[in-house]
């Protein structure tokens, strides 16, 4: 009887671990779509975001992106970081006039089907504001948060 537990067990075991691997392995159709989309594309890197997501992080033109697709290959989005200097003016402008006084602590590009808008973090003191900015200078999301100076974590203020 313990014999028959044991090779229970084991085989059980093995099923559990082929079961997954198979969870990690990418869809031939999302890798298709990704590789039409950014066929320069180097270091791949792939997670499963959810059960109907995969997102991709990957080295292109000096930059790392990260894109998601859909289970069944569909891009949904691309983001990347950029420098102040590749800010255009009208969304600098904007940045100028909406949030004087806070300083940039990054900026990424964020395209989907929708379009492109530029995701800002800003900072002033203790006050952090994520912002999204359209190409021609429309605030298209506004998010404060708030840090927690003890840990240094983050606290949303439109909770």
């Amino acid at each position: 009887m313990k014999n028959l537990f044991l090779m229970f067990a084991v085989v059980a075991m093995f099923s559990l671990n082929a079961c997954a691997q198979k969870s990690k392995e990418v869809p031939a159709k999302v890798k298709t779509s990704f590789n039409q989309k950014f066929p320069d594309a180097t270091r791949i890197k792939w997670d499963k975001e959810n059960a109907k997501e995969w997102e991709a992080e990957f080295k292109m033109n000096g930059k790392e992106y990260s894109a998601n697709f859909s289970a069944e290959g569909t891009w949904k989005e691309t983001e990347y970081e950029i420098e102040n200097p590749e800010i255009p003016s009208n969304v600098k402008n904007t940045l100028d006039t909406e949030f004087a006084g806070y300083k940039i602590e990054e900026a990424e590009v964020s395209e989907t089907v929708e379009g492109k808008v530029f995701e800002i973090q800003l900072e002033k003191g203790d006050k952090e504001i994520e912002v999204a900015i359209s190409p021609d200078g429309k605030i298209v999301k506004k998010e404060a948060k708030k840090k927690n100076k003890e840990e240094g974590d983050e606290e949303n203020d439109n909770d």
